[in-house]
């Protein structure tokens, strides 16, 4: 019986989603560069299974069924190029290649390009949830070569995640890179999310004194609101953790964050496609902020600077810094799906939004209740342009707003840097305004450069250049949009 699926790389996200394709009753043929990884996994996680290893990617092909199917779960860039050029040769018209790790979507563009000369077909599919979810049920985000679904969908969506009614986390998502980049735009608000929370917490450590103990009840009470998600979960647990002296183990970790690049791509896309991506985008930055460690140690001591402490009940302050975070966190959100109905329309994809939010409401990293919520805000209007208009989430933020704002006005007053709940507050603010200054910015922007402006009183898409000094000239600079 031959294999109905092989896997490349045997690191950990690879080995869990083998273990859990065998669970579902797929037969696997693992592979690896390196001989003895095959071996250890063979003899150990893999014994008494049904995984057969294979020691080269020729070897690994022979022993699948038609269409070969062959996951790669290798490190992103050129090491995928590099097995897909070995594949190649040893794949026939009609085969499908899966890339299953964070790539960028372009690469993946190109990829799908490049194999649909050569008769194969490739998938570039994002797999969230970590070392538990590849083992057990992650998101599972397809997109690529739209003949391909059919042949890897049994597979995919019986390992994925499922929702509470058992609807697998996992669907079509569109052509070309359209998989990878809803993954990109996953592991950007998964930013936002660490970092609001991280907000709250340090407003809580420094502002209102509390402890570890403390936080760690706060958290856990959280998840039983309509912030119960994956990560507000661990933070309790992590909070909860000590370390052989007893000490919480939090507080002996480096406050240095590392990073990946895909928040950064988020960023990125963002800016090409002018949507203001802000608090992912502040999320981004304060994980570089962060990794200048010296330095803010020595600006402490040369700026002599101090929190003040926070005064007043501390239960309220908690409840309102309860309220910050979930209106915050409803706005990441916001943005990152007007992010994602820019980048379809670009690019053709037609994306769903509300099964978007379904991949994303079990498996993954930011994976929270209220998902469920976003599914039923697009169903009932698929066409809505901000999150924040639907009822339900409009609701939340008018009822959190002025809880919102005491939170962000008083980190600013007591000096506790909380930049994604204040950008995301002055996002909500300029969304809403009607009327912004960019008329006086365009002014200053005809004025030195002759770059034109629109008028009120006239018809949209007619420019207008003002000779503001009477020395200038009546010749106007070309105009264009982000």
């Amino acid at each position: 019986m031959k294999g109905d699926i092989g896997v490349v790389g045997l690191a950990v996200m690879g080995q869990n989603l083998i273990l859990n394709m065998n669970d579902h009753g797929f037969k696997v043929v693992a592979h690896n560069r390196t001989a003895a990884k095959v071996d250890q996994f063979l003899e150990g996680p893999a014994k008494d299974t049904n995984i057969v290893g294979a020691y080269s990617l020729q070897e690994m092909v022979e022993k699948l069924e038609t269409p070969r199917k062959v996951m790669l779960m290798v490190r992103a860039g050129d090491v995928v190029d590099s097995f897909i050029e070995q594949l190649i040769p040893l794949l026939d018209k009609g085969d499908i290649i899966i890339d299953g790790g964070n790539t960028n979507y372009p690469d993946t563009n190109r990829r799908v390009a490049y194999l649909r000369e050569k008769g194969i077909h490739f998938i570039g599919t994002g797999v969230s949830g970590g070392e538990e979810g590849a083992r057990f049920g992650p998101s599972i985000m397809p997109g690529g070569s739209p003949e391909a679904w059919e042949a890897v969908k049994p597979i995919l969506q019986g390992i994925s995640a499922k929702t509470d009614k058992g609807e697998p986390c996992c669907d079509w998502v569109g052509n070309d890179g359209a998989g990878h980049f809803v993954k990109m735009v996953h592991n950007g608000i998964e930013y936002g999310d660490m970092q609001l929370i991280c907000e709250a917490y340090q407003f809580m450590q420094d502002g209102l004194g509390m402890s570890a103990d403390d936080m760690q009840k706060v958290f856990a009470d959280w998840n039983t609101t309509e912030l119960d998600s994956y990560l507000v979960e661990i933070t309790a647990d992590i909070l909860k953790y000590r370390d052989e002296d007893g000490a919480p183990l939090v507080d002996k970790i480096l406050d240095t964050a590392g990073q990946k690049g895909t928040g950064k791509w988020t960023g990125i896309n963002a800016l090409d496609l002018g949507i203001p991506l802000t608090l992912i985008s502040e999320s981004v930055f304060s994980r570089c902020l962060s990794s200048m460690k010296d330095q803010r140690v020595a600006a402490e001591k040369l700026f002599g600077k101090t929190v003040q402490p926070v005064e007043g009940d501390q239960q309220e302050w908690v409840d309102a810094l309860r309220q910050a975070l979930l209106a915050s966190k409803i706005i990441s959100y916001a943005q990152g799906f007007m992010l994602m109905r820019e980048a379809s329309n670009q690019n053709g994809w037609d994306l769903n939004y509300g099964n978007v939010a379904l991949m994303w409401r079990g498996g993954c990293i930011i994976r929270s209740a209220f998902l469920g919520n976003i599914r039923d805000a697009f169903e009932n209007d698929a066409e809505i342009a901000f999150l924040g208009s639907d009822p339900y989430f409009k609701a939340i933020l008018e009822n959190c707003l002025g809880a919102w704002r005491k939170v962000a006005a008083k980190s600013l007053e007591v000096g506790i840097p909380m930049p994604c709940t204040t950008s995301a507050l002055s996002f909500l603010d300029g969304y809403t305004t009607a009327r912004l200054p960019a008329n006086l910015l365009q002014a200053q922007r005809d004025y030195f450069g002759a770059h034109t402006y629109e008028r009120l009183d006239r018809e949209r898409g007619e420019f207008f250049h003002t000779n503001w000094t009477g020395t200038g000239g009546d010749t106007a600079s070309t105009t264009y949009d982000v």
